[in-house]
């Protein structure tokens, strides 16, 4: 079932001398608990159209549609997560976890037993009375994960969410979100410049090229889940790998 629907989409800036063409004629349907990633070199419009879905960047035209409806704003039904943490330091990691919840006016049972299930599953319930300043980078990073997915959004937005993270880290983190997506089935877009990332986390790997920004290529990704972090030394892993890799610099060469 198709859940979000990018339909002849522009998206441009105004700048001093006259608007910047920033994403041209962008369309890509998405089916409901998919897991796509977006990969381009920086300037391909990626960010943008990501911030067009989550109804932060208007469109110039065309259509974004979630579930058939046209999107016209920013939503709670879109979940985001940034590369920078996000989360709030007066409050402990049960606290912002749990934050959503509390706007939503679940009674507070029902908040406790979501957020324990969802901190257990990003290993943090022993740290559930820790504030933001106690955490590690890549602890702060679960606490935004956990959140996000307790919120229970339609769709997940991810704006290069590891990308200042360690390279152990980093790892850790693609293995706990593709558990949470197996267990919740959101709809996940992902945005990175990690062609590697993309192809461990994702069904279907979209490379953008520009400006302005548009598709040039949909890989379908044939490995199957769950998926450990031995696959990324598989050959065939390291064949489509190199592939995606010769797509991208063939762009920024075009582009000199």
């Amino acid at each position: 079932m198709e859940r979000l629907s990018l339909q002849e989409v522009d998206v441009d800036y105004s700048i001093k001398k006259g608007d910047f063409k920033a994403v041209r004629n962008l369309n890509l349907q998405i089916n409901g608990g998919e897991f796509i990633c977006i990969i381009g070199r920086s300037g391909c419009g990626k960010t943008t159209t990501l911030y067009a879905v989550a109804g932060l960047n208007p469109v110039s035209n065309g259509r974004i549609l979630v579930d058939g409806e046209e999107i016209r704003g920013p939503s709670a039904e879109r979940g985001m997560v940034f590369q920078n943490d996000s989360v709030f330091p007066w409050l402990t990691v049960e606290q912002n976890v749990m934050y959503g919840l509390k706007l939503k006016g679940m009674k507070r049972a029902e908040m406790q037993s979501i957020v324990q299930h969802y901190l257990n599953l990003v290993g943090l319930w022993e740290a559930r009375n820790l504030y933001p300043r106690e955490l590690s980078g890549g602890m702060r990073k679960r606490v935004d994960l956990a959140r996000a997915f307790a919120n229970d959004p339609q769709v997940l937005l991810m704006d290069e969410p590891f990308g200042s993270l360690d390279a152990m880290t980093k790892e850790a983190l693609q293995v706990s979100i593709l558990q949470l997506w197996q267990e919740s089935k959101k709809t996940v877009l992902f945005v990175t410049h990690d062609v590697e990332e993309a192809l461990f986390l994702s069904q279907r790997t979209i490379v953008m090229v520009g400006p302005p920004g548009r598709v040039e290529r949909i890989t379908e990704v044939p490995f199957s889940y769950p998926r450990d972090i031995g696959l990324k030394i598989k050959p065939d892993f390291l064949s489509l790998r190199a592939e995606l890799m010769d797509s991208l610099a063939t762009d920024a060469r075009a582009s000199q």
